[in-house]
């Protein structure tokens, strides 16, 4: 009775195993999961980050495999049947499903080898079901023999990485034009708020506040034309160029067809390099992108960092803009509120300049005939793409589009500040506006003051000479000089 039962238990535990063979030997593994014994060998190797595949490298990872099956279906490589049942399984990765048993960690050795085998595998298995077959059955489809024909990991993942990147970039380019257009919103509403400028953070020369967010905003409009500029590069793909980029095992109809197949798949222009085994060896319009990424990441640190003291007090700092209260700032401080948007800039900034640093190393360590640093590569350049469109999106949700100006205090700054001197320059010589500026500081008088005492100016004058216009804008030409300097 007790050994009916220890056989019942054996063979239910059998029931919920499957065994596989490769090159290594034996594995059992969970009956029903569509990933095999090379995810499973992969999974076990690699513990490294405790994360999943980026979606859109797994979604480029089934685009690849999708036309690769067209092609090799088309020129009579695989079955017709088979070719039809891998397109469709590869579908269902395409729409999200199947993600979860894509297990293996996105950092790991054998340049993407396990990536490749964990996607090569989930297809075939559900390619087998929707023949009528059981998982495991890889005479009906293989992983290898049908999914992965034609190919190589060393042509599929870069070019399933240049499709999910440009899938991301997709999106933070978009993030990022918005957040353009919030800061040029801003600098029109702005543009009559005139406030003192600062040079080495002592004070300047008058600038309005609509210059300053205009100036934002044109930075960023030269990363988003700096980041499609690099996107371009990433429409040349390696697919055929299998192993070392001298199309071993692909003939030359498969890259033809492959290639045309994938641009259709994907909706971007992709064409086949001219020169495989160069493709194949270099990674260095990634490494580009990820410079490209890095030069916003400082771009927006710096404007951060700028909002962080136009906003600092705001009664005993700069205060001259006001930052939306999103939080509370202080578990000991009431009423305390912090700028923790911008703060969350820096950080993500900091983040994206430490992953250009490993995209760095990781895109000159390449040797001969392939990258195999191309797991890391990755994890960090589709790690900085998703975090900038993210932070992007925050900082003009949840902070641009609601900074109001602090206008009295910016035009009493502007009033009582002897770097307004400057703009007489032109009308008193520096010699005299030296003068007045130095008295203004040893006095507590203001400049104004100080030239409508001495009688250098009339008040009319003045006025015009202090209007934002004048303060703010070049002059148009001498003879408005002469015009305002012999006015009586």
């Amino acid at each position: 009775m007790e050994m009916d039962a220890k056989k019942r238990c054996c063979e239910q535990q059998e029931c919920r195993q499957r065994m596989e063979r490769d090159l290594i030997g034996e594995k059992e593994l969970p009956k029903d999961v569509y990933y095999g014994i090379q995810t499973l060998r992969g999974f076990e190797n690699f513990r490294i980050t405790g994360l999943r595949l980026h979606p859109a490298l797994i979604k480029g990872m089934a685009m690849v495999k999708k036309a690769a099956a067209l092609a090799n279906a088309e020129l009579g490589h695989i079955p017709e049947e088979v070719g039809a049942a891998v397109v469709a399984a590869a579908d269902e990765l395409i729409d999200g499903k199947l993600h979860d048993q894509v297990i293996v960690d996105p950092i790991q050795g054998g340049a993407g080898t396990s990536i490749n085998m964990n996607i090569n595998e989930v297809i075939a298995n559900r390619a087998i079901e929707l023949l009528g077959g059981k998982k495991g059955d890889y005479k009906t489809v293989s992983p290898l023999n049908h999914v992965n024909r034609s190919q190589s990991t060393n042509d599929a993942v870069p070019t399933a990485a240049r499709i999910g990147i440009l899938i991301e970039l997709d999106n933070t380019i978009k993030a990022l034009g918005e957040l353009a257009d919030a800061l040029e919103n801003k600098a029109e509403e702005f543009k009559d708020v005139i406030k003192m400028g600062r040079t080495h953070l002592q004070d300047a020369v008058p600038i309005t506040l609509g210059q300053e967010f205009g100036a934002w905003a044109g930075a960023i409009r030269r990363d988003v034309k700096r980041l499609e500029d690099a996107a371009t590069g990433l429409t040349t793909i390696n697919l055929g160029g299998t192993a070392v980029g001298t199309a071993l095992n692909a003939d030359m109809e498969y890259i033809r067809i492959s290639c045309l197949e994938l641009a259709k798949i994907s909706g971007y222009p992709l064409t086949t390099a001219s020169n495989l085994v160069d493709a194949t060896q270099n990674a260095d319009v990634l490494a580009e992108l990820s410079s490209c990424l890095k030069v916003c990441a400082i771009n927006l640190c710096k404007i951060a960092n700028d909002m962080r003291l136009l906003a600092s007090g705001p009664m005993a700092g700069i205060g001259e803009i006001i930052l939306p209260a999103v939080q509370p700032g202080s578990s000991i401080m009431p009423a305390k509120v912090n700028p923790v948007i911008p703060e969350v800039v820096n950080q993500v900034a900091f983040q994206i300049i430490g992953n250009d640093v490993t995209v760095t190393m990781a895109t000159q360590a390449g040797q001969l005939e392939l990258n195999v640093f191309m797991p890391v590569l990755l994890f960090n350049l589709l790690q900085s793409i998703d975090i900038l469109g993210n932070v992007a999106n925050t900082l003009r949700e949840r902070c641009v589009v609601g900074i109001k100006a602090n206008k009295e205090r910016c035009r009493k700054a502007v009033e009582k500040n002897v770097g307004i001197v400057t703009a007489l320059v032109p009308y008193l010589t520096y010699q005299v506006s030296s003068d007045i500026a130095k008295e203004a500081r040893a006095t507590g008088k203001s400049v104004r003051e100080i030239v409508l005492e001495k009688g250098l100016m009339t008040e009319d004058k003045l006025n015009r000479i202090f209007s934002p216009s004048q303060l703010t804008r070049p002059l148009k030409s001498r003879r408005e000089t002469i015009s305002v300097e012999s006015d009586d």
